[in-house]
């Protein structure tokens, strides 16, 4: 008798994958982290959470994401949402933000603040303190990078500041030697950052949808590139709007390369390529 229900399902998988099963896994997960996950994502959400129940033990996805709705504080809400969050990062990413970047650290004469919300495994961040590093001189002692993402996996390794040498061997030499160690022994083939850029960025976990950011001070530029892109338009809104006023006065958004704000905020006046200014503290 056939079932009421599609099952997505071949020969290699272990589970069955129903649609009431991925819908209940979007519901979640935008009721969690505000990730919009579209049809096409589900070979994805299938691949990631199946490591889940095999880690767990768990038989089923319906026993699965039935216990993860009937405890709202279960450490495995942690390893869900760390599955299903993309982190495709690297060194200098949409590389002609950098100079607009250096541009402002150059003019202002004291220290620069910038928030990553998105530090995934770090790339980003430490491109970022390298270009403040680099504007600033031997004044860049007191910039600060706030470096934020959901995943707590990506961010334990950002902590670390270690690379595989691949993924810092198109940096220009002069960069790779004054700000990285190349690993020996057992860490032969690896990268980790200097002191000088680690110690400027603090790394912490924030969900961009809580109701409330543990975050004190204004900062001179966000940095918030290729987030957007899996919230639907009134979170965008939402989220924009909270930016404003942990933006200093004319201080800058970087957004990615697939990402438009122009239609979603007034308090953002497009700058240059992908690049907001705040116009308004309303």
């Amino acid at each position: 008798m056939a079932s009421s229900q599609a099952v997505s399902s071949s020969p290699e998988r272990q589970f069955d994958f129903r649609d009431n099963d991925f819908a209940r896994v979007r519901k979640m997960i935008y009721s969690r982290a505000g990730i919009s996950l579209g049809e096409h994502k589900r070979e994805m959400v299938y691949s990631r959470l199946a490591r889940r129940l095999r880690a767990l033990s768990v038989q089923d996805f319906s026993s699965y994401l039935d216990a993860l709705e009937g405890e709202n504080g279960s450490p495995e809400w942690e390893h869900f949402t760390n599955a299903l969050t993309t982190n495709l990062t690297s060194f200098f990413r949409e590389a002609h933000h950098f100079p607009i970047l250096a541009d402002l650290a150059r003019k202002k004469q004291g220290p620069v603040s910038v928030w990553c919300c998105a530090a995934s495994t770090g790339e980003e961040p430490y491109s970022i303190a390298i270009t403040l590093a680099e504007a600033k001189g031997g004044k860049a002692a007191g910039c600060e990078v706030l470096a934020t993402d959901i995943d707590t996996n990506c961010l334990n390794r950002a902590r670390t500041g270690m690379y595989p040498f691949e993924r810092v061997s198109k940096l220009p030499e002069e960069q790779l030697k004054k700000y990285f160690l190349r690993g020996k022994g057992d860490n032969e083939g690896h990268v980790k950052v200097r002191p000088l850029l680690h110690d400027m960025i603090n790394f912490e976990t924030l969900n961009l949808l809580a109701d409330k950011w543990a975050i004190q001070g204004s900062f001179d530029a966000i940095f918030c590139r290729n987030v957007m892109i899996y919230f639907d338009k009134p979170t965008q809104a939402k989220i924009l709007q909270r930016f404003v006023p942990l933006l200093k006065p004319g201080g800058l958004l970087f957004a990615g390369h697939s990402e438009n704000f122009t239609y979603i905020s007034k308090n953002f006046r497009l700058r240059g390529q992908t690049v907001y200014e705040c116009v308004s503290q309303s």
